[in-house]
């Protein structure tokens, strides 16, 4: 089959080759049929997956659902060596839970692929699947140029994205790894990242972002000022607060009777709660003990 073909006929054909891979684990959700049950131990994850965060948390929850309902999802594996063993294609987050789990084995859909297509196939599923944080997108992106010479073009049209989407994606490896950290951590957006890229002090705005809650808005008109006058620079407009976090800071504020803000970065934020006198703050602490 001509190469380019088998690229452009990849993502279409995701579904038939893997499976509905693109849906999440769920008890009312129709189970794929698998190939089989294979001991737990018989399976290895797959070296080049571009996914490297797996959250304690989610894979606790995973673990209890699957405790619950079993493994609704089959593991999508290829043959690997000799004696029944499998190197993991997808699906690899419910292959760890189900060891938290206590599974002994798991179903599982065999495919017999080359590196390549269990590389592309990895992913294609992670990208779908938005399993992915932006560094991790960016070096899957970055794999697949680089060992097996995908254009940006090709890319695009694989996973179903622009190619603008792949070059931007692609320029945040460019940003140090002090902001990639961040990136992976939930404390910058990749709209805010992008703008860092042309910034002259990238980390120092980063770091600005962050500390104030900056909208990407506010964030590009500071990564096109030369720092030294960054510093001085007001934000033209204050953060717009959806409508949820305001109805949050007046229920805070009607119970402690003081002022309380919320900021939200990324995935995390903080609270700030202003007192007008030693006797309120003296009140705050001794509620927060009850």
């Amino acid at each position: 089959m001509n190469e380019d073909l088998s690229k452009r006929r990849l993502g279409r054909g995701l579904a038939a080759l893997i499976g509905e891979m693109d849906k999440p684990d769920a008890p009312s959700q129709a189970p794929v049929s698998s190939d089989r049950h294979v001991p737990i131990e018989f399976i290895s994850p797959n070296p080049k997956n571009p996914r490297r965060n797996f959250g304690d948390a989610e894979l606790t929850d995973l673990a209890q659902s699957i405790r619950e309902h079993g493994v609704v999802q089959p593991v999508v594996v290829r043959p690997a060596g000799q004696n029944g063993h499998y190197e993991i294609i997808a699906g690899e987050r419910r292959w760890r839970a189900s060891q938290r789990a206590g599974l002994t084995e798991i179903p599982v859909i065999v495919r017999d692929v080359n590196d390549r297509t269990a590389l592309e196939l990895a992913i294609i599923e992670n990208v779908q699947r938005s399993d992915l944080n932006p560094v991790e997108e960016a070096l899957g992106y970055q794999q697949l140029i680089e060992e097996h010479s995908y254009t940006q073009a090709d890319l695009g049209q694989v996973i179903g994205k622009s190619r603008s989407h792949v070059a931007n994606t692609l320029r945040l490896l460019k940003l140090p790894e002090v902001i990639r950290d961040m990136l992976v951590d939930g404390a910058l957006s990749a709209g805010h990242a992008r703008t860092l890229v042309s910034a002259a002090d990238p980390a120092g705005l980063a770091k600005r972002i962050v500390e104030e809650g900056l909208s990407v808005r506010q964030a590009e008109v500071l990564s096109q000022l030369p720092p030294e006058r960054v510093n001085e620079a007001k934000t033209s407009a204050p953060v717009e607060k959806d409508a949820d976090t305001l109805a949050l800071e007046k229920l805070l504020s009607d119970v402690t009777g003081m002022k309380v803000g919320i900021t939200h970065r990324g995935s995390g934020g903080e609270i700030r709660i202003a007192y007008r006198s030693l006797e309120q703050l003296d009140e705050l602490c001794r509620r927060l003990q009850h």
